[in-house]
């Protein structure tokens, strides 16, 4: 089932000798349950098509629809009733607020959604592996701990697609392999669409597809190393089942004959 469906998508900015075409004619679909990388460089339209998709930014042209009804881009109201049901966003600079602990910022999102729940809030600080840090304000952690709450705001209203723009951008390269196994762990249980943009390849490995963007054109869609890593584990685990029963079916034939 499709998810997202973008047709013709275009976001122009200015006019004139001052115009940027930062999104051209863009045709995009995305399933339920893929986890999508996109990468492209700075300037190519990642996070503007993000925005677009998080109904945060309106285009110039085009249509589209998510799990087949229209979004009403345009519409600030109903642009914002959108997000609240059915978006998480990851931020780059984490955006948490200042003067709230890391439970109080991972309920704003439920409350600005209606959709409170201090359980299942705590239960995700827990499974970002903040247990204990519950209290604790933005200013006593560190960056990736901090980003491990804007993780679990993101998710506490349980959305149907998780946004991320760059999420890893201001952390340290073995901070961001821990960030980013959480993410897609906790997103993959609870069966959520993902789409983030990067910059950096080696993070899709921890996607299923791969989108390549340039001058406003995706020029690449190609499979994701995560796609790769599970094909290859179903296969082991196929051929170990199949193993399993070669030996339980000769056990059975000997013990067939010293009965018989």
């Amino acid at each position: 089932m499709s998810i997202v469906e973008l047709k013709g998508i275009s976001r122009i900015y200015g006019e004139g000798d001052t115009e940027v075409r930062a999104l051209d004619n863009v045709d995009l679909t995305i399933k339920s349950g893929e986890i999508v990388a996109l990468l492209g460089p700075s300037g190519s339209g990642k996070t503007t098509l993000l925005n677009i998709i998080a109904a945060l930014d309106t285009p110039t042209a085009g249509e589209y629809s998510f799990i087949g009804d229209d979004v009403e881009l345009g519409n600030v109201g109903k642009m914002t009733d959108f997000r609240k049901k059915n978006i998480g966003y990851i931020f780059q600079f984490f955006n948490l607020v200042g003067d709230l602990t890391a439970l109080e910022n991972t309920m704003l999102v439920q409350d600005l959604s209606g959709k409170r729940d201090k359980k299942y809030a705590l239960e995700l600080l827990e499974r970002v592996g903040l247990k204990g840090l519950e209290d604790r304000f933005p200013s006593q952690m560190s960056g990736g701990q901090r980003q491990r709450v804007a993780i679990a705001r993101a998710l506490s209203s349980r959305p149907k697609m998780m946004l991320g723009d760059e999420l890893t951008g201001n952390l340290d390269s073995e901070t961001s392999i821990q960030v980013m196994e959480t993410l897609i762990e906790i997103c993959r249980k609870e069966g959520m669409t993902v789409l983030f943009v990067t910059h950096d390849r080696s993070l899709t490995k921890y996607a299923t597809r791969v989108l390549q963007l340039e001058s406003g054109k995706i020029i690449g869609d190609e499979i994701g190393g995560l796609s790769t890593i599970s094909g290859q584990v179903e296969s082991a685990a196929k051929d170990v089942i199949s193993g399993a029963k070669k030996i339980a079916g000769k056990i059975i034939e000997f013990a067939d004959e010293v009965i018989g």
